[in-house]
């Protein structure tokens, strides 16, 4: 009794069928086109020295031209990204001077029957190009502590206690001479790390490929920028679900409540003085305040008076007050707006955040790049596919109780909505 085909089995057998098709359609316009090129009455030259990129001398006779190749060379001879694309795109259709600088660039060159899409990897020194944008000035992943893997995923161990808790972890005590000494042992827990993926497909058309400047301005700024907003948002706001846990919902965060009888929409200076004291004193030499753009003129009016009649001392202190300060600055630290806070008057619109206390983890570092003419074959455009694999969370579990009172200390602080 012969068994039923199932279903997969089927979409395998015809991926497989349409994959042969294409092979067998792209050796027989190989050997069209080898036809046409070769000489009538027969071959002139010998293939040892066409296949290694031959040219004729002046008396017509085939001479053997070694490749040059630059070995320290990052690009490897291409002076931008969309001079390597739109080679990519050229060689594909038959170009054989662009298919002899891929000959003469192995390590860049792929056959297009190689690997599921048959695409192209991008020379090192544009990959790292990009990944430098991502992690720029404005990129809130630069303030995290980051943690380089091969792998894709990292388990970690983290020791929570305090130095004064007198209960967990090691301890410490005073003895007398001769006596005892008690013991203690280490109380560690595990954090584990999950690499998510951040992606970009992008088609470009046959004739933006012909553009190798505008196709080289474009994918360097949009993707890269793209990527910085996508990672920036999750870093503040993430759920924990398939990207980063963002600050504004990890259980360590510390949120202030307003003052009361307070207007909606406003930032007052009790709000400031009352962030900064619950941040754990150690990270305010290196925290800073992330705001939405729109808070910017509440610190600028905010002031405050010693004493009745004294005169008033402003809070907040523009970029520039301080030779060398690129932001404003609010209890010595610097002010930094981010697109990824909160609008005015909401929770998540003003934060006091030590970056140092949270951990990003990335496999490599570098976005990785692919470039294929199979996905969109029909429609004459070429794929373009960027990868980041990164994942994020805080170090810490929950808040700290202080050694001595009550209010809990965090290495965050947000305030809240103000309605």
């Amino acid at each position: 009794m012969t068994q039923g085909i199932s279903f997969t089995d089927k979409a395998l057998i015809a991926e497989i069928t349409a994959k042969m098709e294409g092979l067998k359609t792209q050796i027989t316009a190989r050997a069209a086109r080898e036809a046409a090129a070769a000489p009538a009455g027969g071959r002139k030259t010998d293939p040892a020295i066409e296949n290694t990129g031959a040219r004729k001398t002046a008396g017509g006779r085939g001479q053997r031209v070694e490749p040059t190749i630059r070995n320290d060379d990052p690009k490897y001879g291409f002076k931008s990204f969309g001079e390597f694309a739109q080679t990519v795109h050229l060689q594909a259709k038959g170009n054989e001077e662009a298919a002899s600088r891929f000959r003469n660039v192995a390590t860049t060159y792929s056959s297009e029957s190689v690997g599921p899409d048959g695409g192209y990897a991008v020379p090192p020194d544009f990959r790292t190009d990009i990944w430098q944008k991502v992690v720029g000035e404005d990129s809130l992943m630069s303030r995290t502590t980051e943690l380089v893997t091969s792998s894709n995923s990292i388990t970690i161990p983290k020791d929570e206690t305090t130095p004064w808790d007198t209960s967990t972890g090691v301890q410490v005590y005073w003895n007398e001479e001769g006596g005892q000494i008690t013991q203690s042992k280490i109380a560690l827990e595990m954090q584990n790390f999950r690499l998510n993926k951040l992606t970009a497909l992008v088609p470009i058309s046959e004739e933006l490929l012909e553009d190798g400047p505008g196709l080289d301005s474009y994918l360097r700024a949009k993707v890269p920028v793209k990527m910085q907003a996508k990672i920036n948002t999750a870093l503040v706001r993430g759920n924990g679900v398939g990207k980063p846990l963002g600050f504004l919902n990890a259980p360590s965060l510390i949120t202030i409540s307003k003052e009361v009888s307070q207007d909606a929409a406003s930032v007052v200076h009790q709000n400031i003085e009352y962030m900064y004291g619950r941040l754990w004193a150690p990270s305010r030499a290196r925290a800073v305040w992330l705001i939405n753009q729109d808070v910017e003129p509440q610190l600028g009016l905010m002031s405050f008076r010693g004493h009745e009649g004294s005169e008033a001392t402003p809070i907040y202190l523009p970029a520039g007050s301080i030779a060398g300060t690129p932001f404003g600055t609010l209890k010595g630290r610097p002010v930094v707006p981010y697109e990824a806070m909160s609008t005015l008057g909401t929770f998540g619109d003003i934060a006091l955040v030590d970056w140092s206390q949270y951990m990003t983890v990335t496999k490599g570092q570098q976005v990785r790049t692919d470039v294929s003419i199979h996905l969109f074959f029909d429609q004459d455009l070429q794929a373009y596919r960027f990868i980041f694999r990164m994942t994020g969370a805080p170090m810490w579990g929950s808040t700290i109780t202080p050694e001595n009172g009550s209010n809990t200390r965090s290495w965050a602080v947000a305030l809240e909505t103000r309605s």
